[in-house]
């Protein structure tokens, strides 16, 4: 049996940019990329804090520090300022499920000085 189990999480950012113009996908820092352990083209769900919206989208690597930007048709689902929750999940067998230990980041106001 396979279950699908928390991977990655980064606890409460802000978002910094929204781009409508822009195909879809949230960019973020690589800095909170890797510190969450979630890559390039990884599926996400976004969940804002702020206005209670969810949605699933694909990441991409930013290059600016603090940099958390959501693109496309989900600017209009969220904006500057919302302090949104990026989760991403794991399908693994029952027995691997028990011993993973997701990777959870708490990004500071300015969305970094990462804290586990």
């Amino acid at each position: 049996m396979l279950i699908q189990i928390l991977k990655s999480k980064i606890h409460r950012v802000k978002i910094t940019q929204a781009n409508i113009d822009y195909i879809g996908s949230i960019t973020i820092h690589r800095e909170l990329m890797q510190a969450a352990n979630i890559i390039a083209g990884e599926k996400v769900q976004v969940l804002n804090a702020s206005n209670g919206e969810r949605l699933e989208t694909y990441v991409i690597e930013g290059e600016q520090k603090g940099e958390v930007c959501i693109n496309g048709p989900a600017a209009l689902k969220m904006k500057v300022g919302d302090i949104v929750i990026v989760i991403s999940y794991a399908i693994l067998n029952k027995k691997d499920a028990t011993q993973y230990t997701p990777t959870i980041i708490f990004p500071n106001e300015l969305n970094n000085s990462i804290q586990q």
